[in-house]
C-alpha cells in the first residue's frame, strides 16, 4: 500500500483563545487562521470573542480584533467599499469580501474566516496572488490595435458597442472566483481561471480593440481556456454579482464560430 506524507506545515492545529473582556453586550465568536512563515510552527486556528454591538460587517470585526485585541493579526484590506478587491478571503465557508459580507449574512455559529483557499499563504489572511496576477498580465489587458489612432478624438465605440462590456468591466481581480474553482486548484499552472478569462473576454468584445484573432489563438489551447467545466461555483461566489461561466462560454463560442 502506498503511503503518503503530508507537507510541512499543512496540518492546521487549535490555537489560542481570547475570551470576551467583561461587560461585552453583543459576543461572538470568530475562529481565524493563523499563519507565521517566520516561526517554523504549524498553521493554528486562534478564537476570539468580539463584542459585535459597534459592527455591522466582517471586515469591522478584523479591525476590532487587529486594534483592540490581536495586533499581530495580518490582513489586506483598503477601500472598504468593495472596489479595491484586498479583503477577499473566505468567510463562513465562501470566498467574498469582509468589507461587503454582513454579519447578518453569516450563520447564527462560530463564523470561521480562511485566506482564499489554494493560494500560497503570505501570512494569515493575506493569500499570494502572484501568479494570479502573471496570468492577468498574460492575456495583454489593453486596447490592442494596428491601425494608427484617429488624429483629432479618441477611439469611439457606440452605446450599443459600450453595452457588452457591462457585467465584464467591472471585475475588481478580488480572485474569489479562482479559488472556488476546482479546475483552478487542480490546474492553476496552466488553466488561467475565472477571472482572467472574464477579463479576456472584455477585450475581445471591445469595439475599439483590433486583435481579435490574435487574442482567441492564444486562448485555444487544452489548459488554458478548456479546463474549465462549468462548475459554476465561479458565478454563484463572485461579490461583484458578475458571470464568470457566461464569459468563458462566450469565448468557447467564438472560437467554435470561426471553425466554420
Amino acid at each position: 500500500m502506498a503511503e503518503f506524507s503530508l507537507p510541512k506545515n499543512s496540518k492546521v492545529i487549535p490555537g489560542k483563545h481570547y475570551p470576551a473582556k467583561p461587560g461585552a453586550k453583543n459576543p461572538r465568536t470568530f475562529r481565524i487562521y493563523r499563519w507565521n512563515p517566520d516561526d517554523g510552527q504549524n498553521p493554528r486556528m486562534d478564537s476570539y470573542e468580539v463584542d459585535v454591538s459597534n459592527c455591522s460587517m466582517v471586515l469591522d470585526v478584523l479591525l476590532k480584533i487587529k486594534n483592540e485585541i490581536d495586533p499581530s493579526l495580518t490582513l489586506r484590506r483598503s477601500c472598504r467599499e468593495g472596489i479595491c478587491g484586498s479583503c477577499a478571503m473566505n468567510i463562513d465557508g465562501t470566498n467574498t469580501l469582509a468589507c461587503l459580507k454582513g454579519l447578518d449574512e453569516c450563520g447564527r455559529g462560530i463564523i470561521s474566516i480562511y485566506p482564499l483557499p489554494h493560494m500560497p499563504v503570505v501570512k494569515d489572511l493575506v493569500p499570494d496572488l502572484t501568479h494570479f496576477y502573471a496570468q492577468h498580465a498574460s492575456i495583454h489587458p489593453w486596447i490592442r490595435t494596428q491601425s494608427p489612432p484617429p488624429a483629432d478624438r479618441e477611439r469611439l465605440q457606440s452605446p450599443e458597442e459600450r453595452k457588452k462590456l457591462d457585467g465584464l468591466y467591472e471585475c475588481i481581480l478580488c480572485a474569489c472566483c479562482t479559488t472556488s474553482c476546482p479546475n483552478y486548484w487542480w490546474n492553476g499552472d496552466r488553466y488561467l481561471g475565472p477571472a482572467v478569462l472574464l477579463q479576456a473576454y472584455r477585450w475581445i468584445v471591445d469595439s475599439r480593440d483590433e486583435d481579435t484573432g490574435a487574442r482567441l489563438d492564444e486562448l485555444e489551447d487544452p489548459f488554458r481556456l478548456y479546463r474549465c467545466h462549468t462548475i459554476l461555483n465561479c458565478t454563484r461566489t463572485c461579490p461583484k454579482g458578475l458571470n464568470p461561466a457566461k464569459a468563458i462560454a462566450e469565448i468557447k463560442k467564438l472560437i467554435l464560430e470561426r471553425r466554420t
